[in-house]
């Protein structure tokens, strides 16, 4: 295990180049899943500073908040509602530029201006949701996806 996170310099693409063998190295031989997701969540958090990183897990038709970093969150999402429920719904993710013309967003920090949802997996069955939020407009594109979904593979 990792003692200590590297903080990456470069552009986007070299940071998560960069973060993601860390990562690796901070699962490796750890099987517990809350562990994994809170180390994934304050490695995101500190390498680039995002206004919110966690994740919501599906416990009986809902999700409910798990391991996260940042402000105080929504506890509970239904399916289908905001962009958590929606990539839930979609099993797709979702990047949204600007949350204030994402329909049904769910506001649970008034300082989140952009977000991006991706589904989390084991086994190959959605189990929750990685969330990640940002303090500025348009912070997300296809960079942090591909990435973002790699991080996230290496749990399964």
């Amino acid at each position: 295990m990792a003692e200590e996170l590297l903080i990456a310099t470069g552009n986007k693409e070299e940071k998560y180049q960069q973060l993601l063998p860390q990562i690796k190295a901070l699962l490796e031989g750890e099987k517990n899943l809350i562990a994994n997701l809170a180390n994934i969540a304050a490695a995101l958090k500190q390498q680039f500073d995002f206004l919110w990183v966690g994740f919501y897990l599906i416990e009986d038709n809902e999700l409910v908040l798990g391991p996260f970093q940042g402000p105080i969150a929504c506890t509970r999402i239904q399916k289908g509602k905001g962009v958590c429920g929606t990539c839930w719904e979609k099993n797709e993710p979702i990047i949204v530029p600007d949350v204030e013309i994402f329909p049904g967003h769910i506001a649970c920090s008034s300082q989140s201006k952009s977000e991006i949802v991706l589904p989390l997996y084991q086994k190959n069955k959605i189990i929750g949701v990685l969330d990640v939020d940002s303090d500025l407009y348009n912070s997300f594109d296809a960079t942090d996806a591909k990435f973002l979904r790699d991080i996230i593979a290496l749990l399964d």
